[in-house]
């Protein structure tokens, strides 16, 4: 059983890499042979519309046939039991990086038949993690949420489960002081840091147990 985790965050040691490492934890404690994977070390473009995962009798037909970075990952993939997304929300949605990613992973998929189907092979148990430095309240007042419910509807039609963990109000500096940050209460947002955010790395954890353990099924 592997469960791979895909982290669409530059930073490697901050919010959604620890979220993101806490579920593979999990994972592990059902016996999953674990992987992390960071986007931004990867040297790839999102999809290109060659549509070549479409052509009849295509070499290409539902793989996708941009050849770069990105490919092996897509490979490896494909023969996992489970992956977990993790993403910051950057103006309202997941990062360009993981934008990206997705558009290469979801789209060659995707059959055009007027009774909906895709390509995969078999059923593969997925998650997504995002963080955001807005609230819960902002969160909603932006609308965050469609973006969410959009992404885990894609994900669960094409690898038949999915479900969703947003963790909000972030601790985005180890010093605010050194910002020019004044929308934010520093005080409060470390305060998060001591008391909630352990919270979510047990929900991300949990996270990651059920999903190993679904795919052990």
């Amino acid at each position: 059983m592997k469960i791979l985790a895909v982290n669409g965050s530059p930073r490697k040691k901050w919010n959604t890499a620890i979220l993101l490492n806490k579920a593979l934890e999990g994972a592990e404690s059902q016996g999953a042979e674990t992987a992390l994977i960071h986007l931004y070390d990867l040297n790839f473009k999102g999809c290109t519309s060659c549509f070549a995962c479409k052509m009849k009798d295509g070499n290409s037909f539902g793989r996708c046939a941009v050849r770069d970075e990105l490919t092996p990952i897509l490979r490896n993939i494909e023969e996992a039991d489970g992956i977990i997304l993790g993403s910051p929300v950057y103006f309202g949605t997941a990062s360009a990086e993981m934008r990206a990613f997705m558009e290469r992973l979801l789209y060659p998929y995707v059959v055009y038949e007027a009774i909906p189907s895709v390509h995969i092979k078999k059923r593969i148990n997925t998650g997504f993690i995002y963080t955001m430095g807005a609230t819960e309240s902002q969160m909603t007042e932006l609308g965050y949420e469609q973006h969410f419910k959009f992404n885990e509807m894609f994900m669960e039609h094409i690898f038949g489960s999915s479900e969703t963990l947003v963790v909000t109000d972030t601790y985005q500096f180890d010093d605010y002081s050194k910002y020019v940050a004044t929308l934010f209460d520093a005080d409060e947002k470390a305060r998060r840091r001591k008391e909630v955010f352990p919270n979510d790395c047990k929900k991300a954890f949990e996270m990651g147990a059920r999903i190993a353990k679904q795919s052990n099924i």
